[in-house]
């Protein structure tokens, strides 16, 4: 099944979906049209049946630039316009931010601004080794947004994040891999193959424990202890009434490889 659109590709085949941004030339910049289009991609697969990964990639040299600062210096009332943007652009990473289906992201080049946050929410996150990311949101008088301020303090620590979003300091793979704001470093001419192989190790797991546990590390910020745990038990308890759950114990037990099918 593909989806076409001007500024992103959606193709969905055997339970793997490719979501591809495809305005390379332009460094795949986040304006009207690619927040509402992601929007649009992201409620197609929210609503697909039987999807187990997405991989999330860019065409072009750079996986994203960030927002499209031609877009901001052509609006008469920036405001204004910020607030659509922005209200199509937070609905998709809701969606992408809560499906059961996990994401897979690989990066390239320059990753700036509302791309680090669109990168990061992958639950896999592999990065070529001469890609590099900026907040850079307030080298322009920004402030982030995209859920840079919910994602990225999760996965790279709070003091990291004020430091990366005051100084707007460029790092690269390396660092990004050592603070965690990446998985893995691939060489840049395996980056696809390595996205790729990562999806497909994913696809064939459990596809419904997979989507328990991505609603539980939603809330394991903001909840209690015990709610926490009232979560994690409600959940396995639903999980134990799959077959993934008795496919797997009985592989276990038979010392095979289980054959999930994400029900």
């Amino acid at each position: 099944m593909n989806h076409e659109f001007e500024t992103l590709r959606l193709t969905i085949e055997q339970g793997v979906a490719r979501l591809t941004l495809i305005n390379g030339a332009k460094g795949n910049p986040l304006g009207r049209t690619l927040g509402r289009e992601l929007r649009d991609a992201a409620i197609i697969l929210d609503e697909t049946p039987g999807l187990r990964v997405v991989i999330l990639t860019a065409e072009g040299k750079n996986f994203c630039v960030g927002g499209d600062l031609t877009v901001f210096a052509a609006e008469e009332n920036l405001s204004a316009a910020v607030k659509t943007m922005t209200a199509d652009y937070h609905a998709a990473l809701s969606k992408l931010l809560r499906m059961d289906a996990p994401i897979i992201t690989a990066v390239q080049g320059a990753c700036a601004g509302a791309g680090v946050a669109l990168a990061a929410l992958g639950d896999i996150v592999v990065a070529s080794a001469s890609s590099h990311f900026t907040i850079a949101y307030t080298a322009i008088g920004f402030s982030p947004d995209g859920a840079s301020t919910f994602i990225l303090p999760r996965l790279i620590g709070l003091r990291r994040f004020q430091e990366l979003v005051l100084t707007n300091r460029r790092i690269a793979a390396t660092e990004a891999a050592a603070i965690g704001l990446v998985t893995e470093i691939a060489e840049d001419d395996a980056l696809a193959a390595r996205g790729e192989e990562l999806a497909q190790v994913v696809a064939a797991g459990p596809t419904r424990a997979f989507a328990a546990t991505r609603r539980l590390l939603l809330e394991t910020f903001g909840a209690s202890p015990e709610a926490q745990m009232e979560w994690e038990a409600r959940l396995l308890s639903e999980q134990c009434r799959t077959d993934d759950v008795r496919e797997g114990v009985s592989a276990a037990l038979a010392r095979r490889r289980p054959h999930f099918t994400g029900r």
